[in-house]
């Protein structure tokens, strides 16, 4: 994919979010990333049926129908297997994370990083703040597996969910779908030109479906929410201001998207304990990282690191202002 086109980057410099359809390509991107995934759920229901939790292995379903029949009979986290970044709390050295081969390969696939270059150019520097979201439908997510990996999102800025070192760097969210991403399943909503506002006050809440999110208060959400439904292959690009969230999945199937970052080489990432990589150079290629097993492995230190050193800070919040009482 060559750069992209004017007229998208003037939507998303009025707008704040734009999305272009067919980045990705399905059967070179993304099919290995869900071949990937079988495995880790297959691993995961035998670690689930050798634990007592599960009767049935599910075999022969799709994975979207195994994993809901295997976390409704389970009733165990799964969230943080299939994650590729750390939680925010609790973190030992067992805490599970997924950084496998056809994963890095997507991070790193040439036809995005074409388009990301068209945004923060040539140097490319992949931004730890990164997740897999598997959205299982609301009515048949078992309250003990409820997170932000796998219910809905509160209303928030990416740039209110990490550190204010990085508030001058122009970190860029890169958000796309592996199933489809409809209204009715959870797909992304946006408030089109917040980014063009001051960054809100975010709180930490206690509401059912997304507690202990960092997220705006409802008084200050102001404008038109605007869902965006999309299509495997397709990619949003996000300023790092604007407002959105996740909607609620109110299907009965499952929607698998990934969050990812990047941002121009050198600049604060906003979580400095968390490692990024060079993900493409044109003055420097002999710097970018083309190993999957390192990008593994810079997560397994990272992990021993936090466990080492004790609390981290996540982000700016408190809950002192008025609009968090």
């Amino acid at each position: 994919m060559a750069t992209l086109d004017q007229s998208i980057l003037d939507r998303f410099d009025e707008y704040g979010y734009v999305v272009v359809p067919g980045v990705l390509d399905v059967e070179r991107d993304i099919k290995p990333v869900v071949e990937e995934y079988e495995q880790l759920l297959d691993d995961l229901i035998g670690q689930w049926r050798a634990d007592g939790h599960l009767s049935s292995a599910y075999t022969g379903l799709p994975f979207g129908p195994r994993l809901i029949r295997a976390v409704n009979e389970a009733h165990q986290r799964y969230d943080l297997a299939f994650d590729i970044s750390l939680p925010q709390a609790n973190v030992t050295d067992q805490t599970p994370m997924h950084h496998g081969p056809a994963t890095f390969s997507l991070l790193r696939s040439p036809r995005l990083l074409d388009a990301v270059e068209s945004f923060v150019g040539p140097e490319i520097y992949s931004c730890p703040v990164q997740h897999t979201r598997i959205k299982l439908p609301e009515d048949q997510l078992p309250e003990a597996v409820r997170t932000g990996l796998t219910a809905r999102i509160a209303w928030h800025q990416d740039m209110g969910v990490i550190d204010s070192e990085a508030d001058a760097s122009d970190i860029l969210t890169v958000w796309f779908p592996i199933t489809d991403a409809s209204e009715d399943n959870g797909c992304l909503g946006v408030i089109p030109g917040t980014h063009k506002r001051e960054l809100a006050v975010h709180c930490r809440s206690s509401s059912a479906f997304v507690a202990n999110q960092v997220c705006i208060p409802d008084a200050l959400i102001k404008g038109e929410q605007v869902p965006v439904p999309m299509q495997p292959g397709d990619v949003l690009f996000m300023h790092r201001k604007t407002q959105h969230s996740g909607l609620p999945n109110r299907s009965d199937r499952i929607r698998w998207s990934f969050d990812v970052r990047y941002q121009p080489i050198g600049q604060p990432t906003g979580r400095p304990w968390f490692p990024g990589f060079v993900a493409r150079s044109r003055a420097h290629p002999e710097t970018e990282l083309r190993d999957s097993k390192q990008w593994a492995q810079s997560w397994r230190d990272a992990r021993s690191a936090v466990v080492r050193d004790g609390v981290v800070k996540f982000n700016r919040w408190s809950n002192d202002s008025p609009y968090c009482a």
